[in-house]
C-alpha cells in the first residue's frame, strides 16, 4: 500500500504548478495553503479539471479561482448553517411543546414508553430513542446552563429545556417514533406530509452535520432523496429516466426543504444571501461557465425563482 508523505510548501506548490495552475503570487499562495491546507483547497479542483481522466487544470485556471470556489462554498455552508439552525429550533419547539401539552413535561413524561408508537416491530427502536435522550440527560445535565438551572432549583429537565442539547439527528429519530396522531399534527404545521417530513428532518441533520464539520457541501449528495413536488415540477426541473435531475438529493433539495420548513421572510433572506454569494464568485471565476458551477451543485438556471412560488 503507498503512503501519503509530507509535502512542504514549496513542494504543494510545485504540484500544482505541475498541473497547469497559475499561480500569480507564490508568497500569497503559500501562506493560504499554510492557513487553510493543501488538501481542502485541492479538494474543489475537480471542477477546474480539463476532463474526468486528465488531472490537469483547465488552461488558464488561477491559484485565485481555485481558493474563490473554496471561500464560496464556505460562505454556502455558513449560510445554510444558520437557516439549518433556525429550522431545528422551530423543530425541537414544536415537537416539545406538543408533547409537553399531551402527555407532561418532566422526565416520567416523555421518557414513558407508552406516549410512543406501539408497535412491537418497534418496540427496540422506542427504547433506543428514549436511552439516546436519557444518555443526554446524564452528559449534559450538569454542562448547561438551562439543564443545571432546572435540576437544582426543580429536581428534573422539562421537554422544553432538554431538546436544546439534543441533537438534530435524535430529534429526528423521535419523530419517527411518534404516535401517527402526533405525527400529524407536527406535519400540519408545516403542512408537509408525515412521511415526507421525516425524510426532511432525517435530511437536515445531515446537511447540517456536513455544515458543521466544513466538508465539502457545493457537490454534495445525499443517499435518500426527497419525494418529488410541485417546485420541481412549477420549475420545470429536467428528467433523466423519468427522475428530475436536480433538486433531489443535492443543495436543491436543501433549498427546497427550507422552501416548505422556513418563514417567508427567512426564505427571502436566505435566497438573497446565497445569490449573493453566486453573484460575487461569478465575478472571479473565467475559466468555467457559472451555469456548469451552479449545475454542479445541483441549481436548476431559474434557481433564484422559487422564492416567488408558493
Amino acid at each position: 500500500m503507498k503512503n501519503k508523505i509530507f509535502k512542504n510548501l514549496d513542494e504543494q506548490i510545485q504540484i500544482l504548478l505541475a498541473k497547469g495552475l497559475t499561480i500569480n503570487d507564490v508568497s500569497k499562495a503559500k501562506e493560504i495553503l499554510m492557513r487553510e491546507n493543501y488538501f481542502f483547497i485541492s479538494g474543489y479542483r475537480h471542477l477546474f479539471m480539463s476532463s474526468n481522466k486528465e488531472n490537469y487544470f483547465i488552461d488558464g485556471t488561477t491559484f485565485d479561482e481555485l481558493y474563490g470556489m473554496f471561500l464560496f462554498d464556505r460562505k454556502i455552508r455558513n449560510i445554510m448553517f444558520k437557516f439549518i439552525l433556525v429550522v431545528e429550533n422551530n423543530l425541537k419547539s414544536i415537537i416539545s411543546y406538543e408533547l409537553s401539552r399531551k402527555y407532561g413535561y418532566k422526565e416520567k413524561d416523555y421518557l414513558n414508553p407508552k406516549n410512543y408508537i406501539q408497535d412491537a416491530i418497534k418496540d427496540r427502536q422506542v427504547k433506543d430513542v428514549l436511552n439516546k435522550m436519557k444518555r443526554q440527560i446524564r452528559i449534559n445535565g450538569r454542562k448547561h446552563t438551562a439543564t443545571m438551572h432546572y435540576m437544582d432549583n426543580y429536581g428534573y429537565i422539562p421537554m422544553w429545556i432538554l431538546v436544546k442539547v439534543l441533537s438534530l439527528g435524535i430529534i429526528s429519530e423521535l419523530y419517527n417514533i411518534l404516535k401517527l396522531e402526533d405525527k400529524l399534527v407536527i406535519a400540519d404545521i408545516y403542512k408537509i406530509d408525515i412521511e415526507t417530513l421525516s425524510i426532511y428532518i432525517s435530511l437536515l441533520a445531515n446537511f447540517r452535520n456536513i455544515c458543521a464539520h466544513e466538508d465539502i457541501l457545493y457537490d454534495y449528495r445525499t443517499q435518500r432523496l426527497i419525494p418529488n413536488n410541485k417546485y420541481h415540477k412549477t420549475l420545470n426541473i429536467s428528467k433523466i429516466d423519468d427522475e428530475y435531475i436536480y433538486g433531489k438529493n443535492d443543495l436543491f433539495a436543501l433549498i427546497i426543504i427550507l422552501k416548505q420548513m422556513l418563514s417567508n421572510e427567512e426564505f427571502h433572506d436566505l435566497i438573497g444571501e446565497i445569490g449573493y454569494e453566486v453573484d460575487y464568485l461569478d465575478g472571479i471565476i473565467d475559466v468555467v461557465p457559472l451555469n456548469r458551477i451552479l449545475n454542479r451543485i445541483g441549481f436548476p438556471d431559474n434557481w433564484r425563482d422559487i422564492v416567488d412560488l408558493d
